[in-house]
């Protein structure tokens, strides 16, 4: 990928992976051992980051070198220190806490395509849902209501505001509150809370609970959103090329594995998150496209500054790969 001997930024990731290296060198932080570099990814317990895991189950970081060791997070948002200070080489992160990152100057550069929205209304892997039998059926009328998101300030809470607007509603009347989507389902079910804005497994918990979904904020943001890649910081690219590039490429032979092999991805997520089988069954995956949509993260750039999360918009020539 292009600028790649000039410098990849690290992005945001919830679980912490170690991937194998390469003769492009190591990292203090990147262990090698046997011709196997070791390097660390942070990433989160959802279902985007599947084909990560799958991919390792079925060689395609091994046969490259590559060993990947993973650690769980909340947010994207916390997973950009991580890769930055060195704890991670490689981090999985939304959109938004990249473009936050990178307005602010810190040297973090996307290296891989993440995960993206179906683009399809009601049946994405991310939506809105309200309590059985809530009097609220639009999400207009979320105004003076508290709304769960993983992370303040961030790619899911611009999401919502997105629909709220579509639905003629205000979001600067609406509450929002920070809550981990593993514990959105008890917090909605005992009216905690009045909607949440949920992803993969934590939806379909929530609709077997009988959740209604009143709005797909991802898809209410742009058709066909690149909603998370991965990425790393400027200065391990700079020293570690070849781990960077074969990490590149097994990556992208797991999002293609994963998009091709839906039953294997499902039977993956019981390996990082504790989801009952008949909750796997109901989860809608999402999709695994081999590159980044540019205009819809375009998109989502205008969205986050009309809602006030740049002091300068970030430079997406330099962010994205």
């Amino acid at each position: 990928m292009r600028r790649l001997l000039a410098g990849l930024a690290a992005g945001t990731v919830l679980l912490t992976a170690a991937a194998c290296g390469s003769s492009g060198g190591s990292s203090s932080a990147s262990s090698s051992s046997g011709g196997t570099t070791t390097v660390k990814v942070g990433i989160i317990p959802i279902v985007d980051v599947a084909p990560l895991y799958l991919g390792q189950r079925k060689g395609f970081y091994g046969k490259r070198g590559l060993k990947l060791s993973m650690t769980l997070a909340q947010g994207g948002a916390a997973v950009v220190p991580g890769v930055t200070s060195g704890q991670f080489q490689f981090g999985f992160s939304n959109m938004t806490s990249l473009m936050i990152a990178s307005s602010n100057g810190v040297p973090v550069r996307a290296i891989a395509n993440g995960v993206a929205s179906t683009g399809v209304a009601g049946k994405d892997f991310g939506g809105l849902v309200v309590k059985k039998g809530s009097a609220i059926t639009s999400a207009g009328q979320l105004e003076g209501r508290k709304v769960a998101v993983n992370t303040l300030k961030n790619i899911n809470e611009t999401a919502v505001r997105a629909s709220v607007r579509k639905a003629g509603g205000d979001p600067d009347k609406v509450t929002f509150v920070e809550l981990a989507f593993d514990q959105m389902p008890a917090a909605l079910d005992k009216g905690r809370i009045d909607a949440a804005m949920a992803v993969e497994p934590a939806l379909a918990t929530m609709r077997l609970q009988g959740a209604t979904e009143i709005a797909s904020p991802l898809v209410d943001v742009a058709e066909n959103l690149t909603v998370a890649m991965y990425f790393t910081s400027e200065s391990y690219a700079q020293r570690n090329p070849g781990v960077v590039k074969r990490f590149q490429e097994a990556t992208a032979e797991s999002l293609a594995y994963a998009d091709a092999h839906p039953d294997e991805v499902r039977q993956t997520v019981t390996a990082y998150t504790r989801t009952p089988a008949d909750v796997l069954a109901a989860v809608t995956l999402p999709k695994w496209p081999a590159d980044p949509d540019r205009a819809s993260i375009e998109t989502l750039e205008k969205l986050s500054e009309q809602d006030g999360l740049f002091k300068k918009a970030p430079d997406l020539d330099e962010l994205l790969p």
